[in-house]
Parts: C-alpha cells; structure tokens; sequence
C-alpha cells in the first residue's frame, strides 16, 4: 500500500472514530433536549439554522459571546447562524434591549453593532443596567437612550430609529420572537437552538468548548 494511500486510510479511520466518540458522549436529555414539537425554520433544503437565544442585559451572554465568535467561525457553510433576543426578564431592562435588537435589525445595522451593544452594557457603561454595586439602576436604559447609541455606533438617525422601533414591523418581530422562545421551552440565556429541533445551553454540554462540538455534532446530524 502506498504511503499517501496509508496516511489517507489513517486519516479516515481516525474521522471515524472521532465521529464515533461524539455520538457515544452526546446523550439527548442529558447534553441537548428536543424540542417536540420541533419548530423547523423556512430555510432552503440542506441549510441548517443555529440560533442563540440572549439578551445584551445577560451577563452569561456577554461572557460567552468569545464563544459564539469561535461558534461562528467553526460552523459549516450549511449552517446558517440566528440571533432571538428574549424579553422574560423585565426587571433588567430585556425588553427595551429585545426592542432594540429588532429595530437594528429592521435598519439593516444589528450585525455590526452586536459586540458593542454587548459592551454599551457590560464595558463602557452607555446602557449599563447594573451599577458599581451590580445593583439594578433605578433608572435604567431607554429606547431613546438606545437611539442615541445606534445613532453614535451606526449613523442611524436617532428619530428614524425611534419610529422604526415602534413599527409594525419590530412589533411582529418582538410578537414571534416571543411566541417562539416559549415553544422552544427556553428558560434561561444564552439557550442554542438548532434546527428548531434541539436546545442546549452550556451546563448541559459541559462548558463554553463543548457547547462548540455539540452544535457542530447536531448541526452534522441535521444535514444529513
């Protein structure tokens, strides 16, 4: 047997059994749950959706946004990455923020202001909920206050972004939002949906890396 045909079988015996590995380590009810029922997204045949549900006001999301950008850059070309800001948390101001999201979403600029809105509440302070206490603030961030971010970050007029944000288009965005993190069963953040089929957060993989190897693993059991 040639050399290059050796290296090639070892290559493939060794994909094997890490394939193998995962699929004896990742346990339904255990490391991801079911969704049922599932909740397929309208994507083109072969795509697969990966969806984090968060809140910028979540301070476990800003602690694994590095892992959503490893995430990101480890998914295949199938996969097709999804943002669903939850609002269950009224207190810390996550409905202004799920708001803000879907406006910025509307005005074509939540992609490029994602990290920074991330540290408008947790680095600079701009729309920080928390004080130096880590107390919730009495006065807590506004949507205005959030125009005028979107304003600095991406040009976008502060009076545009406060009609766009009371649009009926962020308003059905908040609605469905809503309505599909309760049939996912979601109940805390950041939650990982793939494929509106399986849920995992990053206790039931076993940390922020694992979180990466299981999505990957679901998303490869999903394009088949």
């Amino acid at each position: 047997m040639k050399t290059a045909t050796k290296l090639s079988m070892v290559a493939l015996f060794a994909a094997l059994a890490a394939g193998a590995h995962a699929a004896s380590t990742w346990t339904e009810g255990v490391n991801y749950f079911r969704v049922d029922p599932a909740r397929p997204p309208a994507l083109p045949g072969g795509q697969v959706e990966v969806t984090e549900v968060f809140s910028y006001g979540c301070p476990a999301c800003n602690a694994f946004l590095p892992t959503m950008h490893k995430l990101q850059k480890s998914l295949p070309a199938n996969a097709v990455l999804d943002y669903l800001p939850a609002a269950f948390n009224p207190s810390e101001d996550w409905p202004m923020l799920q708001q803000a999201y879907f406006t910025a979403q509307v005005l074509g600029v939540a992609d490029k202001t994602h990290d920074a809105m991330f540290d408008a509440v947790w680095g600079s302070g701009e729309l920080a909920t928390m004080d130096s206490s880590n107390n919730i603030k009495s006065r807590l961030p506004t949507i205005e206050d959030a125009a005028r971010f979107y304003n600095r970050h991406a040009g976008v007029p502060v009076d545009k972004f406060l009609s766009t944000a009371k649009s009926f288009a962020v308003d059905m965005k908040i609605r469905n939002a809503d309505a599909l993190i309760a049939a996912y069963r979601v109940d805390r953040t950041p939650t990982i949906v793939v494929n509106g089929k399986y849920r995992l957060f990053v206790q039931s993989a076993g940390g922020p890396d694992q979180v990466v190897e299981l999505v990957k693993w679901l998303v490869a059991k999903e394009s088949h």
